[in-house]
């Protein structure tokens, strides 16, 4: 079966009590130039308006310390950022979409599935699956709910230069789905930089106003980081940097209802009582990391081609792990 053409206006219409686009500032007194400075800057929803400090909004070229307080005032006017009950906030939790890893272990594990509106961080050594993972989930989030799918188009974000079409093909014809059209619906980009990376974030949110996407993919969310500042002297950068790149991610995740899944290296723990330990690693990106993931997922290596995936970290997961295995078609569940 051939993976539907997205109906953009259903998707508009299902979407239109999740967010307000930038451009219905102009109902309450905003000038259509100041809306497009703002586009420019990333900012395409009224929430990311309130998602942005003044600092940010001035450092908008041609926008002043007037205008960016107006254009608070205005987006104030079409939506309250303010105080909300418990009850509210789960019924916006229901909102809340769980994409399939492609194992129905890894699944039971998450309790469902890669959740939307939170970053889910996968970390571990090479050959433990996390750009299997990330190919895997570029199919399932298109398939539709009923295939515990995300029924959207996918964006993915390469930093070393390891997607491979021909793997997409290869987990579409799994799920008995078109391999060309799958293809289709992937949004790549190839960073360069860290900062190629970040100005590709921007991009994202003007996509995310034309067509429905379930998915941001970030393969891997700090390898450039790491290469574009050495040593010590440049960790206090490198890690602000970073957990700029991250919030946005969250941003981006709670704005537009998607689920977001980045994948991190490991280092050697020296004081991690390796003596004591077998697998004493931990994941780069210290502490800026840790509170920017809603869920870390720690993979690492079991017999053969099976995998072994421990929750690391998650505010409501208990601390468990599963076997799932890499095959031919992405992650599956193991043979034996």
């Amino acid at each position: 079966m051939q993976v539907e053409e997205r109906d953009q206006n259903v998707e508009v219409e299902d979407m239109e009590d999740d967010f307000e686009e930038v451009v219905k500032l102009q109902t309450v007194g905003i000038n259509v130039s100041d809306i497009k400075k703002l586009q420019s800057a990333g900012i395409h929803t009224v929430k990311a308006i309130w998602q942005s400090t003044m600092k940010q909004l001035t450092a908008i070229k041609g926008m002043s310390e007037a205008k960016a307080q107006k254009v608070k005032e205005a987006a104030n006017k079409i939506q309250n950022f303010g105080f909300v009950s418990g009850s509210s906030i789960a019924e916006q939790r229901k909102k809340l979409i769980r994409i399939s890893t492609g194992s129905k272990e890894f699944d039971k594990l998450l309790g469902g599935g890669i959740e939307t509106m939170s970053i889910t961080e996968v970390f571990g050594e090479f050959r433990t699956g996390k750009t299997q993972l990330c190919h895997t989930l570029a199919v399932v989030g298109q398939l539709p709910d009923e295939m515990n799918g995300g029924n959207g188009k996918v964006i993915y974000i390469d930093t070393e230069g390891t997607f491979r079409p021909e793997r997409i093909t290869d987990i579409a014809e799994r799920f008995e789905v078109g391999a060309d059209q799958v293809l289709e619906n992937i949004t790549y980009a190839r960073a360069y930089t860290s900062e190629h990376q970040m100005d590709l974030l921007i991009a994202v949110g003007a996509k995310m106003i034309e067509e429905h996407y379930s998915l941001i993919i970030v393969d891997s969310a700090t390898a450039l980081f790491r290469v574009d500042f050495h040593g010590r002297g440049q960790l206090a950068e490198r890690q602000q940097k970073l957990a700029q790149f991250l919030s946005k991610l969250t941003k981006l995740a709670e704005e537009f209802n998607v689920a977001v899944l980045i994948t991190n290296q490991v280092v050697s723990d020296p004081g991690g009582g390796a003596m004591f330990i077998s697998d004493a690693k931990k994941p780069i990106g210290g502490h800026i990391m840790a509170h920017s993931s809603t869920t870390r997922l720690y993979l690492r290596k079991g017999r053969g081609e099976q995998r072994v995936c421990k929750i690391y970290d998650s505010p409501n997961l208990p601390e468990s792990e599963c076997i799932y295995q890499l095959s031919k078609g992405g992650i599956t569940d193991p043979s034996d």
